[in-house]
Parts: structure tokens; C-alpha cells; sequence
């Protein structure tokens, strides 16, 4: 079915799509993100391709790129700390604005859910900015809870986040299981 988004993750040797999407997902959401466009434009094609080269793990780091209709039109990033192995999160989470409302920010959280839960880690965290926006609508049908008070989104910034948690075994008995986990291929 033509509408329904493929989720891969991404190769060390993807990082020129990795980049072309995270430079696109800071343009199009400036205030979605910890970093900004101003600060990722200017990083060197080494920094890009080490970024990809450092997530060659996948039992600690899953960078995905969601494709529809031949297009790349979303990002997620999966990452668990090694010092805290019970609790993964989601990064960079971001789906093309002429994508949105069609499953494709559901498909990576399903991915990231599923890898995380494969991972056997107990908590998936993540922040998403205050609000009653598409994003906070997904992450809390998905069951993700509110942790703390919210905060700045980055140094100096008025926009607030709010920091978001999932228990993995509930999410894992709502039907999203480790079967669905994306495969890395060397």
C-alpha cells in the first residue's frame, strides 16, 4: 500500500539523508528541538557522518528515517545511555509537514517502542514543547505520561517542554511488541 510509510534505520553511510533531514526537520520546527538550525548548518560533513558512525550499535542507538512514495519524510532516534540500560529515549523526532496526519509519526514511535522494548528497557522517555499539539495528542494515545515540571526548551529559550515517559510493559500489552522492531543490516 502506497500510504503506508516504510521505517529503516539509518546506515553509517546515510548521513547525507540523515543531515538533509535533521537540517529540514529545524527549519520547518525551530521550537520542537533542543538544538537549532543555526548551530547543526554549520557542523562539518565529518561531524555528520561520526554522528551516524557513533549509532553503529543498535543495541544502544536506532537513528530511523521514515519513506513514502520514494521520499524520506520523517526522523526519530532511539538511544539508550549505557550507565542507565533501563531507560531509552526519543530524539529528533520530526515528520514532513506534507506528511503529517498520515501515520508516519505513529509507524517511528511504533519502531522506537519496539526496539527500545527488544532492548529489555523498561522506560522510554522523551520531551515534546507544552501545548496541545499533534505530538503531545500522539505520544499520550501511545501512553506516555507526563514527568516533572516542565522547563526551558534549550538555554535561554521562553518555549517550554515537558519531559514524557512510557512503561514499556504496559506498552508492550497495547499490542507494541518487539516482532515489529526494525532490522539493522551491517
Amino acid at each position: 500500500m502506497a500510504d503506508v510509510p516504510s521505517i529503516r534505520p539509518l546506515a553509517t553511510d546515510d548521513w547525507r539523508l540523515y543531515r538533509d533531514l535533521r537540517l529540514r526537520a529545524l527549519a520547518d520546527s525551530p521550537d520542537a528541538f533542543g538544538s537549532t538550525l543555526a548551530a547543526e548548518t554549520g557542523r562539518p560533513d565529518a561531524e555528520w557522518a561520526r554522528r551516524l558512525a557513533s549509532s553503529a550499535d543498535a543495541r544502544v542507538s536506532l537513528p530511523l528515517a521514515a519513506e513514502l512514495g520514494g521520499e524520506l519524510v520523517g526522523l526519530a532516534w532511539g538511544r539508550i545511555d549505557t550507565s542507565a540500560p533501563a531507560v531509552a529515549a526519543l530524539y529528533q523526532m520530526w515528520v514532513a509537514p506534507t506528511h503529517r496526519g498520515r501515520g508516519v509519526g505513529q509507524k517511528l514511535l511504533e519502531a522506537v517502542i519496539a526496539w527500545a522494548t527488544a532492548q529489555n528497557a523498561s522506560f522510554l522517555d522523551l520531551g515534546v514543547t507544552c501545548g496541545d499539539s499533534p505530538a503531545r495528542r500522539l505520544y499520550e494515545r501511545a501512553g506516555f505520561k507526563p514527568v516533572g515540571a516542565p522547563g526551558p526548551l534549550r538555554p535561554g529559550s521562553t518555549v517550554l517542554a515537558q519531559s514524557m515517559r512510557l512503561e514499556l510493559r504496559a506498552a508492550a500489552e497495547q499490542g507494541h511488541g518487539a516482532d515489529d522492531a526494525p532490522r539493522r543490516s551491517s
